[in-house]
Formats: structure tokens, C-alpha cells, sequence
């Protein structure tokens, strides 16, 4: 087909349109530098032609000249205003990590096509990824409106819903999109996070790994797997899938405290310190971090370690206070007053009092106990890193992959863009929970986000 286009180029060399169709065949054979000849020369020919000025910007966009790409696009917007083209300048920005950017553009491009859902999928999944869930929940809802059948916007509805924690809700969602695109790995990792919510472990793990055969390289559906095997107490399959999104994920320091987790729970302390260093070296605001690291030192004996790690997560909570209001988990509290009991610091004031109610539990978990005291936080940093993990995404923001998440602010999910097949992002809820006994761990690990 190219070299008949070349044919008709030679023989009408003026006529701009067997230029474009030239250039859009290099286009589909991944040669954009070559594309991007034939459209100048189609540009000179017909400098008024829009579709010239969008193609040349996608061209530049593959090959990563976001200046160029975005002076093309633009140009091509004031020849005429394409659903398209708003669409693709989006995408830069988003590209770029210009997260507001790209909301504008999106806003003005439902100004301009107040009907299109793509555009409104687009726009409420961006304001989902930010925490709007107001707006979020009234674009989908007009995306929905105008088309039914959007799997896009039902799928990101339905995590919209699991992230506040409407699992059943979220899964009559889900069985609607299962129908339409059976075969999507952010669908089936976010049915697995809602059986995981419901504690049903089993089938949450099911269809993770369903998910992970789809996708075997998205590093969140393995965060998910990860995190499930370490509340059903599977330290090595919970160390494979750790290790793996590590790989993909290098950069997120939630995951190396996972780790430690379970490199603990396998007896490995020297490597679990080693996770736990590389986890507080990443990580700047999780006070979570710190904790469960302080609790592995002090069960070593190191109290001068410990407490180190203690004051650290003091500073840390400190700052998040003095930043915003954060909402600690009353039994991370307790573990942390705890903590300081034990290395004689004493209740930080950072810490509130525990309630009443608190109080009482936690005699009701120490009468429990054997007469033979436990080393403070045995059998217990897995559910304070579960709940850490959970809380993750509201930590970083994506860092992304997001995953960011530094996440976005929101929490580790498969990603939202546009103009990609993985389209609906996981929302851990943010419930901090910190080691506690092990009933109390089994309560936790709702906690964690759907993957997107």
C-alpha cells in the first residue's frame, strides 16, 4: 500500500492529500521520524489543513518531543477544534504529570462536546485520580447518561464504590463490564480487592491471579497478591509476588516495608533490616514505616535502634499534623504508645489518648494472651503493614506508575489515561492499622485499595 501511495505521490507531487496518505503509512509502520517528512511537505502544500498539524503532533508525542507535539496540536485546535485532538494534548500533559493541565483541557473539550463520552469518561477519571469524587461521580454519571453500555465509565464507577468500601454494590457493577471486556486485568484486580474486603481470600486471590495472566507485568495486581498471601499468613508466596513488584516498582517504599514483612515472618532478619532500610531511605512522610521497623529492632534488642526509628515517626507525625488533619488509626496509636512505654519515652504528645473503648479492647486482647509475654509486636507488623500499604496511596501521588503512587494521591490502581485499555484505577481506602493482635489483624486488611 505505501509504495502505491508513493506511486500516486510522483505522479501528482502538488496534491497534498497522496502526501498524508504516504505519511500515514509510515505512521502505522512505527517510522514517525519519516512520517514527520512527508507531513512538512504536505504542510507546505496546505498549510490551513488541521489534520496535518494533529497528525505531526501524535508523531512527535511517540517520539517523546512533548514541546513540539504540543505547539502542533494547538496550532491544529485553532484550524478547527477536534474531540481528537483535545483528547491527545490531554494525554501530553498527563505524559508530562501535568495532572491540572490536563484537566483543563479536558474541561474545555467537553465545553466544545458536551456528548461525547470518551471526553466525560476521561474527565471523571482524572478528577477520581485527584479525590474529587463530586465531580467524578457526575461526569461518569453523564458519560453513563449518553451511553449505557461505557464499560470505561461503569468500571470506574464500581471503583469508586469499592473504595468506600461498597463491595457488593462495586461487584453488580463489575458483572455488568465482565460482559463487555471479559479479558481486562484492572476488572478482574479489582474484583479480587472487593472478595478481599469481603475476606473472602480465596476467591480474592483467584482472581488476582487471573488478573496477574493477563497482565503479568503490572506491578499492582502483584502489590494485591502480595498483600493477600501476607493476610492468610503465606510469607513465601507473599515474598514472590513482593519481589516481582519490586522489580517493576523500585522506587516505592510501602513495598519494601511489605517485604520486611514478610522476610520477618520467614526468619530472615538480617535481609528484613536490609528491606526496612531501603524502605525509610524512599519513604518521607509514613510514620508507618518507621514503626514497624522500630518494632523489629526492639525485638532484636536494639533499643538504641529502636528508638531512633521511634523518634522518627514522631517527627513524622508531627509534620502530617502540622500539614493537615490526619486520621490515625486508633490501634496504630496504641502500638505506638506502647512502643514508647517499652523504650521508656514515654506517650509522646503527638499521640492522643486512647478512648475508653480502646482501652477495654486492648485488656480484652492482653487477658487473652498466655502467661508468657510475647516480644512487643510479634505475630502483629503484618496487619500494621497491611493497613500501611492501604494508606499508601493517599501518600504519595503515583508515584506512578503510582502508581504513585511518589503515588499521586491516591491510592496504587491501574492507571486511568484516557486513551489506554486499563482503565480503572484502585482506590485503597486509607485505614492505618497498626500491629495489633492477631484478631485484630484479621479485622484489618478491608483496608486495602481496589486496584485500578
Amino acid at each position: 500500500m505505501l509504495s502505491t501511495f508513493k506511486t500516486c505521490s510522483i505522479l501528482n507531487p502538488r496534491s497534498a492529500d497522496n502526501l498524508k496518505q504516504v505519511a500515514r503509512s509510515l505512521f502505522l509502520l512505527g517510522k514517525h521520524k519519516a512520517a514527520i517528512e512527508v507531513y512538512n511537505e504536505a504542510a507546505k502544500l496546505d498549510e490551513k489543513d488541521w489534520e496535518i498539524s494533529h497528525n505531526l503532533g501524535v508523531c512527535y508525542m511517540y517520539l517523546k518531543h512533548f514541546n513540539k507535539a504540543r505547539d502542533q496540536l494547538n496550532n491544529a485546535l485553532e484550524l478547527n477544534r477536534h474531540d481528537l485532538t483535545y483528547m491527545m494534548l490531554g494525554k501530553i500533559h498527563l505524559l508530562e504529570g501535568e495532572m491540572d493541565k490536563a484537566i483543563e483541557i479536558y474541561k474545555k473539550a467537553v465545553e466544545f462536546s458536551p456528548e461525547n463520552t470518551d471526553l466525560l469518561t476521561a474527565l471523571g477519571l482524572l478528577y477520581l485520580q485527584t479525590g474529587d469524587y463530586q465531580k467524578a461521580f457526575e461526569h461518569l454519571g453523564n458519560a453513563l447518561t449518553y451511553d449505557p453500555g461505557n464499560y470505561k465509565a461503569t468500571l470506574a464507577a464500581g471503583s469508586m464504590m469499592q473504595a468506600h468500601g461498597d463491595f457488593d454494590v462495586a461487584l453488580s457493577k463489575y458483572k455488568v463490564v465482565a460482559s463487555s471486556v471479559p479479558e481486562s486485568p484492572p476488572l478482574w484486580n479489582n474484583i479480587g480487592m472487593c472478595f478481599f474486603g469481603k475476606k473472602k481470600y480465596v476467591a480474592a486471590i483467584s482472581c488476582l491471579k487471573r488478573a496477574n495472566y493477563l497482565a503479568p507485568f503490572d506491578w499492582k495486581i502483584l502489590y494485591n497478591l502480595g498483600l493477600v498471601h501476607l493476610t492468610m499468613q503465606q510469607y513465601a508466596s507473599a515474598f514472590h509476588f513482593l519481589s516481582a513488584a519490586i522489580n517493576f516498582q523500585p522506587k516505592m517504599a510501602e513495598l519494601y516495608m511489605l517485604l520486611a514483612v514478610a522476610l520477618t515472618n520467614l526468619e530472615d532478619i538480617e535481609n528484613a533490616k536490609c528491606s526496612y532500610e531501603q524502605a525509610v531511605a524512599l519513604d518521607k512522610c509514613n510514620p508507618l514505616i518507621n514503626l514497624n521497623y522500630a518494632v523489629l529492632l526492639y525485638n532484636q534488642g536494639d533499643k538504641q535502634g529502636a528508638l531512633s526509628q521511634y523518634q522518627e515517626m514522631e517527627r513524622k507525625v508531627t509534620v502530617a499534623r502540622e500539614s493537615s488533619a490526619p486520621d490515625f488509626d486508633p490501634e496504630m496509636v496504641e502500638m505506638a504508645q506502647k512502643m514508647g512505654a517499652a523504650l521508656q519515652v514515654g506517650e509522646s504528645l503527638v499521640w492522643t489518648k486512647p478512648s475508653k473503648e480502646s482501652k477495654s479492647k486492648q485488656k480484652a486482647a492482653v487477658s487473652g494472651k498466655s502467661s508468657s509475654q510475647q516480644p512487643l509486636g510479634s505475630n502483629q507488623a503484618l496487619g500494621q503493614a497491611m493497613s500501611s500499604a492501604a494508606g499508601y496511596g493517599k501518600a504519595m501521588q503515583l508515584p506512578p506508575g503510582a502508581a504513585t503512587p511518589a503515588l499521586p494521591k491516591k491510592p496504587p490502581s491501574l492507571p486511568l489515561e484516557p486513551e489506554q485499555e486499563q482503565d480503572s484505577e484502585t482506590s485503597p481506602e486509607e485505614n492505618s492499622a497498626p500491629p495489633g493482635d492477631e484478631e485484630q489483624r484479621k479485622e484489618k486488611p478491608q483496608s486495602q485499595e481496589a486496584a485500578e
